[in-house]
């Protein structure tokens, strides 16, 4: 694509780059405004919040019959708190009124029970039952209003819960007694750490003894290409023969491609190593604002394919299996797509970790954006280029802000009690940025409008279908994913003509796919769906399939050995400097580290 030509892509993608010009004069104030007042929000427009608010206050204002509804229920809970509080003080193992959802764990220990504190903790569950209902199942609201408002509420009665402040938690009073306070001046000596280290943009407590190279990200490997938006690893093998076809691993940019590569006992890139696969995998390069400009097609061309064009040359004459995580499976899917219709085979099949193809359906994510967000964030990347990766992981933290805010946040500056660290959490901690028009296309293409699944989606001036694609799929989802719902990942067996294998593990987004074999805990379901069967709705599916204990990382190398060439060969050599691609560093390389 020439520079003019990639120039004016930019400007029809991302129209609001130039300022507005009106009479002759030129207006740029609307762009540093937003993105002040997003400095403030941590990127949450406000505008699209209100909306919100306005369409759900104006139809309940407009709705006598919720308006009774709301009224009943709140007289008919009232009584049963009023008749509850007797039976409690003489019982203390009477029967709640309101139980708690199976994944609350606020209020699960005895001490709960214990009179006053099981007294609060239902009011509590009573107050949240009826802001369940008097957000949702208004007539005349928006679906996505009413899903906004409705979210609003429970983060708001999370921070009011009873369980975050010292007088009315009772595991917290107790160690407060045992220890003589001293659990809050080691509290208190957390928060100020904490607050300093966030100030100082250094990483969690504990994080610094995950180092990349020497206790994560430490199989073998070489670095054997480079661009300027990522690096392709291929790692050491460790049998005497490996299977003919190598394995391409495409992770997301919003990630670091090492929860692949953790310690060596949760491993994805060793374990397949270790069942005789040739490995490659892509390490992106954290942009810059320089890299504004790369687009959804730059990292498809000079990701997915440059580094397929690479593995096809270090092991030639050999089909691909191709692994895509996340963003980076969606991606790989878009590349696959295009390959199909131009009649590309080198692809032998097609893993899906956690990756969606169809947005209509996007979960709780999809709160995050609408026309007035996308809008917002867009002003805001404007500003430095990227969207920086504190917002990113900011979005995510809410989405599961009981565990992963209030929780930790009780543990550590309430009981004084750092959460331990593990690799995960490390990795986790290691967050990324994205470039201002890659974010800009991907949501407006893939969240707003839907593109892949509708067939919209061109590649180099031409669209793709996902019916094209006919290679064998295994396709993972997890069922505690908030990222990518299970159900919107399981679609892809409506799009595409091709034999899904579709696994449902337990899990969320990232514990799910990081599963190696040997947890009591791990368990899964699979069932496969040849191209040519009527589709199966995912409820339907979900009582159908096969209930499996454990991993399903060996399931999956079965499903590889099946669907490769019989028989092994001597491992490639490392790069292939004939062919252009000689080694340029050990692994993990280089790109790892930018910050």
């Amino acid at each position: 694509m020439s520079a003019a030509a990639s120039e004016a892509k930019v400007e029809a993608v991302v129209d609001r780059e130039s300022p507005n010009r009106e009479d002759g004069v030129q207006l740029s104030l609307d762009r540093p405004l937003h993105a002040a007042i997003a400095r403030f929000t941590a990127g949450v427009s406000p505008s699209a919040l209100f909306q919100a608010y306005i369409d759900w206050a104006h139809h309940l204002a407009f709705s006598p019959d919720k308006q009774v509804e709301l009224t009943l229920f709140a007289l008919h809970s009232w009584i049963r708190f009023l008749e509850y509080c007797p039976k409690a003080l003489l019982n203390p193992d009477c029967s709640a009124c309101v139980e708690l959802a199976p994944n609350d764990k606020r209020f699960a220990s005895s001490d709960w029970h214990r009179w006053p504190f099981n007294v609060i903790s239902q009011g509590f569950l009573f107050t949240q039952q009826w802001w369940h209902q008097a957000t949702t199942g208004i007539r005349g609201v928006s679906h996505h209003h009413e899903d906004i408002v409705s979210f609003v509420a429970r983060q708001l009665l999370d921070i009011s819960s009873p369980a975050n402040f010292l007088l009315t938690n009772p595991d917290v009073l107790e160690t407060t007694i045992q220890q003589g306070g001293m659990n809050l001046v080691r509290g208190t000596m957390n928060f100020l750490e904490d607050q300093l280290r966030m100030l100082e943009g250094m990483k969690p407590v504990g994080a610094d003894a995950y180092q990349v190279g020497r206790d994560v990200g430490v199989t073998p490997g070489r670095v054997v290409a480079r661009n300027q938006i990522m690096e392709l690893i291929q790692y050491a093998p460790s049998t005497d023969e490996v299977y003919c076809q190598p394995i391409l691993i495409v992770p997301a940019w919003i990630m670091r491609y090492y929860i692949l590569d953790l310690s060596p006992s949760n491993s994805l890139v060793k374990y397949l190593v270790d069942k005789g696969y040739t490995v490659f995998i892509i390490s992106w390069k954290n942009p810059t604002g320089s890299d504004r400009n790369l687009s959804m097609d730059d990292y498809r061309s000079l990701g997915v394919m440059a580094a397929l064009d690479a593995v096809t040359a270090i092991v030639p004459s050999q089909s691909v299996h191709s692994v895509g995580y996340c963003l980076g499976g969606t991606l790989l899917t878009i590349a696959a797509a295009a390959m199909a219709r131009d009649g590309d085979k080198r692809l032998a099949s097609l893993t899906l970790l956690a990756a969606q193809t169809d947005f209509s359906e996007a979960g709780e994510l999809s709160l995050f954006i609408d026309d007035a967000q996308v809008s917002f964030l867009e002003d805001l990347m404007a500003e430095k280029g990227t969207l920086g990766a504190h917002q990113m992981a900011g979005a995510f933290q809410i989405l599961r802000s009981n565990d992963l805010i209030w929780s930790t946040m009780v543990q550590s500056y309430l009981k004084g009690e750092r959460p331990p660290m593990f690799d995960l959490m490390a990795w986790n901690a290691d967050a990324t940025r994205m470039p201002c028009r890659m974010h800009t296309e991907y949501l407006h293409r893939l969240f707003l409008h839907n593109d892949l699944a509708a067939g919209r989606t061109e590649v180099e001036g031409r669209p793709i279908s996902l019916s094209d694609i006919q290679i064998p799929i295994f396709a993972v989802s997890t069922i505690s994913d908030h990222v990518a719902p299970w159900r919107s990942v399981y679609k892809v067996q409506a799009l595409t003509n091709a034999d899904v294998t579709f696994v449902l593990s337990n899990g969320g987004h990232n514990a799910g796919i990081v599963n190696p074999p040997g947890n009591g805990n791990r368990k899964y379901q699979i069932a496969t769906h040849a191209g040519h069967e009527k589709y199966i709705d995912p409820n339907s599916w979900q009582q159908r399939a096969a209930h499996e204990d454990g991993s399903w990382w060996p399931c999956w190398v079965s499903w590889l050995s099946k669907h490769s060439t019989a028989g092994k060969v001597p491992p490639p050599t490392m790069g292939s400097s004939q062919r252009g691609y000689g080694i340029l560093c050990d692994a993990p390389g280089t790109y790892v580290f930018s910050t």
